[in-house]
């Protein structure tokens, strides 16, 4: 990598930074750009490796740099901001970005393709509603306690009860506050509809995706988390090991110790909050199938042992952690999943 220019390149809506030393003369150069000159600087500029950060528009950046002949990596924000030196600046932003693009053990992040990108912001749109969804049907819910009218827990209750308890003969609902009512719930039904609108975009997605329906296999995978991991994943031979695939989504304990001693705290919660709560809800599914049926298999024999010595919560975590480290190895290897295979150490 001497022998090849390394850019730092500070992302901006409208002025960009770039950073590079000059390979043959050791020169230091900056460079402020505007943002309709950067394609051009770079068409022109010797092919290099060009490091940003992973910041909103950095995926864009790095397909169109891509297609310009140099090669791009990009940096999550933490990892960049101990080599700021001084006050935060944008040259010192992409100084301190070129610094940590050359960290041996540095980690990257993947370039999203414009299709992974688009069906992460199914997720993003989706997620939102169901955030719109519920906001809409607690306010309703409090709003009718204050007058004595207690609605069991879930929308759907929500929706088949409320009219009934407004319409009915002698309602404690004022007059003046039912139309508000019903035209909130109605509000309420239009948010379920965009969410199972974009339930059905994914779920095309996922059934023309070969991978997918690979890791769908896995218990407690569904259309959801196999289409978010897919499309957040580019490649998953970038994680070294299972377990790394694990610390990426937050599934690990973190550490504390000195002096040789480590002790093992929660899980990191580091990474990807989305796909672990994702992976979260799957395990809560298949412990509760678990608990409503019996079997001798291999699953249900690990979760009975762990059942008798860990809180149910924990059973959760580490479920979610053996299915994270279960698609790495279907992604990774192209393996299909066999729910008795047993790993062998050489």
């Amino acid at each position: 990598m001497n022998d090849i220019t390394i850019y730092g390149l500070d992302l901006a809506k409208h002025v960009f930074q770039v950073h590079w030393v000059d390979v043959a003369s050791g020169e230091v150069h900056r460079k402020t750009l505007p943002r309709a000159q950067v394609s051009g600087f770079f068409a022109r500029a010797p092919r290099g490796v060009i490091a940003m950060e992973a910041c909103g528009s950095a995926h864009h950046w790095g397909r169109l740099l891509q297609t310009l002949g140099h090669e791009v990596k990009l940096i999550a924000a933490q990892f960049v901001q101990p080599f700021v030196k001084t006050n935060k600046t944008d040259a010192a932003d992409a100084q301190a970005i070129w610094e940590a693009a050359q960290r041996p053990e540095m980690r990257f992040v993947a370039l999203k393709s414009e299709e992974q990108q688009a069906v992460l912001s199914l997720h993003r749109l989706r997620e939102q509603w169901v955030k719109v969804r519920t906001l809409q049907a607690n306010q309703i819910r409090g709003l009718l306690y204050e007058f004595g009218v207690v609605v069991p827990m879930g929308w759907r209750t929500l929706l088949k009860s409320v009219p009934e308890h407004l319409t009915a003969t002698g309602s404690p609902v004022p007059t003046l506050l039912q139309e508000p009512l019903l035209e909130q719930l109605e509000a309420l039904r239009a948010a379920t509809a965009r969410i199972v609108a974009l339930e059905k975009q994914l779920a095309s997605w996922q059934r023309s995706e070969p991978e997918c329906q690979r890791i769908m296999a896995i218990p407690g995978v569904g259309p959801l988390t196999a289409s978010a991991v897919v499309a957040s994943v580019t490649d998953a031979r970038q994680f070294r090991s299972a377990r790394q695939f694990a610390a990426y989504l937050g599934l690990v304990p973190r550490q504390s110790g000195t002096g040789g001693r480590v002790k093992l705290l929660g899980i990191s919660k580091r990474g990807d909050t989305y796909l672990r709560t994702l992976f979260i809800h799957g395990a809560r599914s298949v412990l509760l199938s678990h608990s409503r049926k019996q079997g001798d298999g291999p699953l249900q024999t690990w979760l009975n042992g762990l059942l008798q010595r860990r809180p149910s919560n924990v059973v959760v975590v580490a479920l979610a952690n053996k299915m994270a480290r279960t698609v790495w190895a279907l992604l990774a290897q192209g393996r299909r999943f066999d729910a008795g295979w047993v790993s062998k150490r050489p």
